[in-house]
This record gives structure tokens, sequence and C-alpha cells, in this order.
């Protein structure tokens, strides 16, 4: 027994309770990985180039991190994000370094990117003005900050029932349709489509039956009707429908409407609307009440942003406050070979290095990277039970490695006490 052995194992005990301290205090890092001391045993060279019998005491031969997938806790803050599964989030500084990291608290900067708390800008892919990805060459994400442009209306799908026992409702010959009589029509409904600046137009129609299995339709904008004959209001389309009250036979095709400048309930003049396709091929006429189960249009007023939401797959959508959603772009996400090899340099991040390898890159849920959960972080995969165990062991250890040396220090002493 000499002091070295003691020495190298008060070292190592000493090593192993500094990871595991490390490992204690970053319990609550969201992100943070858990790593372990690594022990060798060390044997010195005899003459011959034989080993010694009996060695020479022990050695840290790596502190490991352990990539295990921590628990996930929701937090509600839409731009915190987790990965469940393999991966890290791509990270940019301000001199284009790229690191990696498992911490998902997520910022928006007065530039508007995506930052974290140490500034590191996330990567991924844009999106063009139309909301379409672009893949290819990842860069730093940066969020819009002008709103959504308007939409004009140029489709319009309804699907309804038209009550196959009501009775004609024509008005006497020669009299017209009154939009304010309801004795005059047999039902009516309306949405709201938009015109090029995104101004509103309230359409109404009017369902008027005119004989057996067949019913006009009005159509009128803020009042005033779309198609009219000597003055008067008159049928936009006619819907003819089969005995057995299915789709319609008639019209096979869409309707075409061609709204005109009216005033809307702002006051103000709409720009006209031409060529809008009315679908009317999901009505039906059975016996039973009058009503509307789809009214869709595609158009849209001008709108603000308002917030983000991130999907599974890593598509950001800016969310706007006409309700429309667009997509702002895609996160990156990157695994390696081997994720042990990875350099850590605080702050949650991790740097490539030679025994890492390269990064491999894609969006998430592809290949074997992770999805994400949005409004969540994932957890320190540290296992306080298991570490409080272990720093009970490690002081065990260093107790006898101390005890050792001070064994040792009693039989010298011995020696030099002989006469």
């Amino acid at each position: 027994m000499g002091f070295q052995q003691g020495l190298s194992g008060l070292d190592a005990a000493s090593k192993s309770l500094e990871v595991i301290g490390n490992n204690i205090a970053n319990a609550n890092t969201y992100g943070a990985k858990a790593s372990r001391a690594e022990f060798a045993d060390v044997y010195a060279n005899a003459i011959g180039g034989t080993s010694n019998a009996i060695g020479v005491g022990a050695t840290v031969a790596a502190v490991a991190q352990q990539f295990t997938q921590g628990n996930i806790t929701s937090t509600d803050n839409p731009l915190d994000v987790a990965i469940n599964g393999a991966g890290f989030f791509e990270l940019k500084d301000n001199q284009g370094a790229i690191s990696y990291s498992r911490n998902g608290q997520f910022k928006v900067d007065n530039s508007g990117f995506l930052v974290n708390n140490q500034g590191g800008r996330l990567v991924g892919y844009p999106a063009d003005a139309t909301g379409t990805v672009i893949p290819g060459a990842a860069t730093a994400l940066q969020m819009p900050t002008a709103g959504i442009t308007p939409a004009v209306t140029s489709k319009i799908a309804m699907e309804m029932n038209l009550d196959a026992r009501s009775g004609v409702t024509l008005p006497a010959a020669g009299t017209p349709i009154d939009f304010a009589d309801p004795s005059t029509y047999n039902n009516a409904t309306s949405q709201t489509v938009y015109d090029a600046k995104g101004q509103d137009v309230a359409l109404t129609y009017y369902f008027q039956k005119a004989g057996t299995d067949s019913w006009n339709v009005y159509v009128a904008a803020n009042g005033v009707p779309l198609t009219t004959s000597g003055g008067n209001p008159s049928p936009t389309t006619t819907i003819t429908f089969p005995t057995n009250g299915g789709t319609p036979t008639a019209p096979v095709g869409a309707v075409t409407l061609n709204i005109p400048a009216v005033t809307n309930a702002s006051g103000a003049t709409t720009v006209p609307i031409s060529g809008v396709s009315l679908d009317l091929s999901g009505a039906t006429e059975y016996g039973s009440q009058f009503g509307v189960t789809n009214l869709s249009q595609n158009g849209y007023t001008a709108g603000q942003l308002i917030g983000v939401q991130i999907d599974k797959d890593g598509i950001i959508n800016a969310q706007y406050s006409n309700g429309q959603t667009k997509p702002a772009g895609q996160l990156e996400l990157a695994t390696f070979r081997n994720p042990q090899g990875l350099q850590p340099i605080g702050g949650n991040g991790w740097v490539r290095s030679a025994a890492s390898g390269d990064a491999i890159v894609g969006v998430p849920g592809s290949g074997n990277l992770g999805v994400l959960q949005a409004g969540a972080l994932e957890e320190s995969n540290v296992d306080l039970t298991a570490e409080l165990v272990n720093m009970i062991t490690a002081q065990r250890s260093y107790q006898a490695n101390a005890q050792t040396i001070k064994t040792q220090d009693q039989i010298l002493q011995t020696i030099v006490n002989l006469r």
C-alpha cells in the first residue's frame, strides 16, 4: 500500500462528487443532461515491458453525458418548444457560429428573430409571402412584422336543405319579390364576403319555391339585388331537384356572381367583385325543415400579427387578427452519430467536435428525428434520488481512500520509530 493509490482514489472520488454536484445543481434546468464520471484503473510498467501486478490507483477516464429523454412539462407559452425524441435545436450567434440545445425556451427579439436566453437565433427554413416553406439552406428564422393583406372572395360553397313540404310562394302576377316581406319567399340566409380592399359586403340569399322541386334563388348585396328585370329583383339562378329530393339536377355547374359596388354597414363604398363562383351542388330537398349546414367563402379582410403557433413538424404558423394563419417558416433539427462527443459550452448548449461528427439535419418527425410539442419544455433528465445515493457512495469512497493514506502514514511512522 502506498500514498499514490490513496491520492488517486481521493482525486477520483472528488471528481465524482463534482459531477454529482453539477447534476444536482441542474436538476431544474430545462434541457440539461446528466453526466457521469467513468473511471479506469492504472498500472505501472515494469522492466521488460510487463505490467506490475499491483495497481497504482485510479484515474478519471471520461465524464460521459447521458442524452436520455427528459420529462415533458406543459407551460402554456406558445414559444416554449420541447423535443420528444432525438435531435437538437440549431442556434446561430451574431458571428454565424452554430450551437445546439435541447432547451426550447424561445422569445422574439426586437428584430423579430426567435432567440434563446443567450441570444442565439433559432435556425430553420423561411417561408415566402404566400406562406410556402422554402427548403434548402437553413437560416435564422425571423417572424413577420407586417400584417396579412386582404383576399377578395372568389369562391362560395353552400350546403343546405330546402324543405320539400313548403308551399309555392310566388307573388301575385306582376308583383316582384319584396325582401322586406317574408311572405314573398320561403327562407333566407346571409354571409359576409370581401372585396379587393378587404371591405365587408353582406350577401343575403332568398329562397322562393317556384313549383314542384323548383326553387328560385335571389341574391342581394347589402340589400341591392345582383340581378334585376325591369328594375325589379329577378332570380340569380333556379335550382331544380329530382323527384327523390337529392342533389340538384340544375344548375349543373357553379353559378357566377357579379357583385356591384355598394355601401356597406360602415358607410364605405365597396369595390365591385366579379366572377365569384357560387357552388350549390350541396343543396338537397327533403321533407325536413330548412337548414344551412355549411356556408363558406375564401376571402378575408386585412389582419395584424397577434401570435405564432408551432406545429409538431416544426411549421411556425403566424396567427392574424382576422382569423387567418400562414406559415412563417419551419424549424430544423440536428442529430449526431455520437451525441456524447458534443462539447458542452454552457448556457444549455453544445458545439460539434471531431468525436461527435458532423450534424445530420432535417425537419422534425423525419428520419430518426423527434417531433415537437409547443407550449411545453423538456425537463432535465437528472434523477435526483439516484444522484443523492451516488453522492453517499462517492463520500464513502473518499473516506475509505483517506483511510488508506492514514494507514500508510501509521506504517511509516512505525518504521521511523524503530531503534
